[in-house]
């Protein structure tokens, strides 16, 4: 049978074969560390799953959500005015996506058509190249390199390139790169975006685990924002709500429209026992949030200090639930190294090359258990000699 050529588009699954390996070796009796997939271990706080249970318990919410609560979008609202100090959201400007996954294809396909160029960051969260594959745009990666502190460097972007783009996705806490944003580079982004009329599309799914200094924020925040772009908010990391796929896509009013408009054609919208349990997170209390940012910090400085104890080059690691570490000896084979990583010390981790070119010769931890696993995981990587 002839299948669509669009699947000549993506690779092979690079955690096909990381699985392959891990189940081999489990099944030799070996402990195995798996700090591969980001997702987190800590538990949804319980007034977000008993909003969930309450409102399932009411046979009316089981029917088709055509559309999203008005009071899920004031919450939405009201969640960037008190969290991120933004005044200006209205519920016009918000719309519900099962996740950034989901979301990034839709607002590609929205906003590009076939042959249409757009900039996407290299390394990056992989959806963002495949969303504009899918909508049958042409990626430009722009590199986010230890030279420019792994931050978008606008400068480095041809003026034909700039030219020529329809959109910019920028993720800031990066994944998988650890990298936070700065006011001075929001600001040359948004800049940038109004010479050369590009939409910005940002990521802000790790806004709540940032290290070292103030607290994160949005991009809506900075002057000129709204006139550019649009965030994804998610819940997922904040509220460890991974699998119910929490998110939103925020910002200029027109943008949100047709991408509202575009995924109306594929989907019925959100499951309404999980817009109530969405409600509960945005308007519930956040200290759960705060002392889950302090836990993954201890766990980023346990295998940070670790992995430099035993001979490898402190990581850059200042946000999101992933440390982004270079591999030693200058090696520049990051799936081979991994396969090595796991069949020596039983450390599972995913190759940079998996997040685009300028990955390679890196690869990514995900802060995925507690500090005395990740330390014991870092001495089986100095045991193993590799």
């Amino acid at each position: 049978m002839q299948f669509s050529k669009r699947l000549d588009l993506f690779g092979d699954e690079v955690f096909a074969a990381l699985n392959a390996k891990r189940r081999e070796l489990e099944a030799q009796g070996r402990e195995v560390f798996d700090l591969s997939v980001g997702t987190p271990d800590f538990e949804p706080p319980r007034h977000v799953v008993e909003a969930l249970r309450k409102s399932a318990e009411d046979p009316a919410n089981w029917k088709y959500a055509l559309h999203d609560k008005d009071e899920l979008l004031q919450a939405v609202c009201d969640y960037y005015r008190t969290r991120f100090g933004v005044e200006d959201i209205t519920p016009s400007m918000v719309m519900s996506c099962r996740g950034t996954q989901e979301g990034m294809g839709h607002v590609c396909a929205a906003l590009a058509d076939p042959g249409d160029v757009a900039l996407i960051p290299d390394p990056c969260y992989p959806v963002f190249a495949t969303g504009t594959l899918l909508a049958g745009a042409k990626p430009w990666y722009y590199p986010l390199t230890a030279e420019h502190d792994f931050l978008p460097w606008v400068e480095g972007i041809p003026d034909d390139v700039a030219d020529a783009a329809r959109y910019m996705v920028v993720s800031l806490p990066a994944n998988p790169v650890g990298s936070v944003g700065t006011p001075e580079v929001y600001e040359q982004i948004i800049a940038f975006a109004k010479a050369h009329d590009i939409v910005v599309i940002h990521d802000n799914a790790y806004s709540d685990i940032v290290f070292d200094g103030p607290a994160g924020g949005s991009f809506l925040d900075y002057p000129g924002a709204l006139d550019v772009g649009v965030e994804f908010l998610s819940l997922s990391k904040s509220f460890n709500v991974t699998g119910a796929r929490l998110s939103f896509l925020v910002g200029r009013e027109d943008i949100v429209a047709a991408t509202r408009k575009l995924r109306s054609q594929v989907d019925f919208g959100m499951f309404l026992p999980e817009q109530d349990a969405a409600i509960a997170a945005l308007t519930g209390p956040r200290d759960s949030v705060e002392r889950q940012r302090l836990l993954y910090q201890e766990r980023r400085d346990a295998l940070c200090d670790g992995l430099e104890a035993v001979g490898w080059e402190r990581p850059n690691a200042h946000g999101s639930m992933f440390v982004w570490a270079r591999i030693p000896h200058g090696r520049m084979d990051s799936q081979a190294f991994a396969l090595e990583l796991m069949e020596k010390a039983g450390v599972i981790v995913t190759p940079g090359a998996s997040f685009g070119p300028s990955g390679e010769g890196y690869v990514r931890f995900a802060l995925v258990m507690p500090p005395e696993r990740l330390r014991e995981a870092c001495q089986r990587i100095g045991e193993s000699g590799i």
